[in-house]
C-alpha cells in the first residue's frame, strides 16, 4: 500500500503586512547597539535577499489551533471522507497557541486535541498528537503518517502544519521581518497505487548547530525590559548550513526512490529565504552535473506570504493543486520533491508521485 494525498487545505490570514510597515521600527544588533543603517537601507537589502515584500499575520482573536482547524477542515472537505474515519491527526508546530500581544505559549492541551475538538471528531480511536521538529515538522508528520499506513496501523491520517510566528518575534530584530502566520494540511490515505510517497530522508545535525535558531531576549534590552523570549536566528550560518546539507539529503531520497532528478517536475521547498532556496536547488542540480535548472521547477510563495514555518509547504501544495497559483500546475503522474530545513538543525525530504 502507498500513502496517497487525497485532500489538501490551507488557511492564509487576510491581514497583509507590507515591508513599509517596518519603516518606523527601531532595530538593534544582538549586542544591544542600534543598527547603523537607515531603515530604508535595511528593508531594501532584506527584500533583495529574502524576496519578501509582504507577509500575513493572523487576526488578534485567532490562534494557531484555530488556523490549523480551518486548514484541516478544508483538507477533509477536499478529501470527501467521513472525518470520523481518520486514524491519526498529527499537528506540526513549534510554539503552540500564543495569544495576541502575550508572548506566552500554551501547549496544554495539545493543538492536535484542540483541532480534533473543533472538528467535532468523536471517535476515540482517532489519535491526535503534536510534533515539534522546527520548520521541517510538517514533512516529518507526513513521514510518520506514511509509516503508520505502511505498517497497517492506519488507513487515513490528517497532517497539519500551523503557526503564528508574528507573536514570538522581536520587533527590534530585523530578521523578524521574515516570519509570518498560516496553516496547511493534507489527508493521506492507504491505496494500492503506483504513486504516493516513494521515499524519504530525515537527518538531525544537533552537534555544532543546535544554536542556529533559539529563543532569546530582545535585542533592545534597554527598550524592552520584559523577560520575554523571542525567536532568534543566525541567518548567515543557517544559510551556509542549508546550502551545504539539504542538497545531499534530497539526493539521498531520490536515490532511495530510484528516481533521477530529470524526472522531477517540482521541487516544493520550505519557503525560508528566496536566495537560499535558489542556492539549494542550484547545488542539488550540480550534484548531478546539471547546470540548466528547468523553468518553474521551484514555485515560491515567500514574496507574498513570508515564512510561516511548518505551514509553507502544505499551503504551497494546496494552492497549486487547487489552481490558485498562477502558472503552476501538477499533473497526475508528476513526481515532486518536498524538502525542508530548520531548528534542530533538522532536514528532511520526500519523493512523491501525484
Amino acid at each position: 500500500m502507498r500513502s496517497v494525498i487525497i485532500g489538501t487545505g490551507s488557511f492564509v490570514p487576510e491581514t497583509a503586512i507590507d515591508n513599509k510597515a517596518f519603516a518606523s521600527a527601531e532595530f538593534f544588533e544582538k549586542n544591544g547597539q542600534r543598527v547603523a543603517k537607515s531603515n530604508e537601507e535595511i528593508i531594501s537589502k532584506f527584500s533583495e535577499v529574502t524576496g519578501i515584500h509582504r507577509r500575513r499575520y493572523a487576526d488578534p482573536a485567532a490562534t494557531a489551533s484555530l488556523l490549523g482547524f480551518r486548514a484541516a477542515a478544508d483538507a477533509i472537505k477536499a478529501a470527501r471522507i467521513d472525518k470520523e474515519a481518520l486514524d491519526y491527526i498529527i499537528v506540526a508546530h513549534n510554539f503552540g497557541d500564543v495569544g495576541f500581544n502575550s508572548n506566552r505559549v500554551t501547549m496544554v492541551p495539545s493543538l492536535a486535541s484542540k483541532i480534533k475538538a473543533l472538528l467535532e471528531i468523536g471517535n476515540p480511536d482517532c489519535v491526535a498528537y503534536d510534533l515539534a521538529f522546527g520548520c521541517p515538522g510538517w514533512i516529518e508528520g507526513v513521514i510518520q503518517a506514511n509509516l503508520y499506513i505502511k505498517s497497517g496501523e492506519a488507513k487515513r491520517c490528517l497532517v497539519v502544519g500551523t503557526e503564528t510566528l508574528s507573536r514570538v518575534i522581536d520587533p527590534h530584530d530585523k530578521d523578524s521581518m521574515i516570519f509570518s502566520d498560516g496553516a496547511g494540511a493534507v489527508v493521506l490515505e492507504a491505496r494500492a497505487a503506483e504513486g504516493g510517497i516513494l521515499a524519504h530522508k530525515t537527518q538531525t545535525y544537533a552537534v555544532g548547530h543546535i544554536d542556529l535558531l533559539t529563543m532569546e531576549g530582545s535585542n533592545a534590552a534597554c527598550v524592552n525590559a520584559k523577560d520575554d523570549l523571542y525567536l532568534k536566528m543566525n541567518g548567515r550560518k543557517v544559510y551556509e548550513f542549508a546550502i551545504t546539507h539539504v542538497p545531499p539529503a534530497i539526493q539521498a531520497a531520490l536515490g532511495k526512490a530510484g528516481i533521477p532528478i530529470t524526472e522531477i517536475k517540482k521541487i516544493i521547498i520550505h519557503q525560508a529565504n528566496e536566495k537560499m532556496d535558489h542556492a539549494i536547488v542550484q547545488r542539488l542540480f550540480k550534484l548531478y552535473n546539471i547546470d540548466a535548472i528547468p523553468k518553474d521547477i521551484m514555485p515560491m510563495t515567500i514574496g507574498e506570504l513570508g515564512n510561516s514555518s511548518v505551514a509553507t509547504i502544505p499551503t504551497l501544495i494546496d494552492l497549486i493543486v487547487k489552481g490558485k497559483f498562477e502558472h503552476q500546475t501538477i499533473a497526475p503522474g508528476d513526481k515532486v520533491v518536498l524538502a525542508s530545513v530548520g531548528a534542530g538543525m533538522n532536514i528532511n525530504a520526500i519523493v512523491y508521485q501525484f
